[in-house]
């Protein structure tokens, strides 16, 4: 099953810093960090992060690279912006999903969140070269934070709302989801570009396990 992304907004908490020097205010200028975005993610998927530079962005997006600096100090900063919009748009299609799943046990949530994410990894650019941010930086997200304890509070606090779960008892099975889930399916993805199913069908296997065993059906 295909999944929208690209304009859904979270209803999570998505991390507390961003990379902008300054917030544009105006549509244009607004549309044109998007641009910035795209263009970075489209580099990213063709020559990787470590090639990547400023210079090159702004080529492809079709701006100046003093207009990049209005916004950004560095290709870090860039890539720490499009990972936190892919973070949100994630945390968005979740959201959107999880109105549509049944909620009586942890089969459908968890089909959910990993086939978002297994088609962001397919089909969004950029995100199978960055994810949420560990090839740059481990706490590339939030300076106070690791990547994945983002990821993972920002899913407690969607299932906390969502499904009528306690905070103190969901947080914890969350992270240790999350973490589980990463290393799945890293494995997955060194096996197959397209995410080894075999992996994959077993990743879901597990994660579903351990959390109806911490949390019920």
């Amino acid at each position: 099953m295909e999944h929208d992304v690209s304009d859904t907004k979270a209803s999570g908490d998505a991390a507390p810093t961003t990379a902008l020097r300054r917030k544009p205010v105006q549509q244009r200028s607004a549309k044109r960090v998007e641009q910035m975005l795209d263009a970075s993610a489209q580099l990213i998927d063709e020559i990787g992060y470590d090639a990547l530079t400023t210079t090159l962005i702004a080529k492809r997006a079709g701006v100046a690279v003093g207009s990049l600096y209005q916004f950004f100090p560095d290709k870090r900063a860039v890539v720490q912006a499009l990972t936190q919009r892919n973070l949100e748009r994630f945390l968005g299609a979740v959201t959107e999903r999880l109105g549509t799943v049944d909620h009586s046990h942890w089969w459908d949530v968890v089909d959910s969140m990993l086939d978002i994410y297994l088609y962001m990894h397919r089909d969004v650019p950029g995100f199978s070269k960055v994810h949420f941010g560990d090839v740059v930086d481990l706490r590339l997200l939030d300076e106070r934070r690791d990547n994945n304890s983002v990821v993972s509070e920002s899913l407690a606090n969607l299932l906390t709302d969502k499904l009528n779960v306690p905070a103190d008892q969901v947080t914890t099975p969350i992270s240790v989801a999350v973490e589980v889930a990463d290393a799945l399916l890293n494995l997955a993805f060194r096996r197959s570009p397209q995410g080894d199913a075999e992996v994959v069908a077993e990743t879901k296997h597990v994660i579903k396990l351990y959390l109806a065993s911490r949390l019920g059906e």
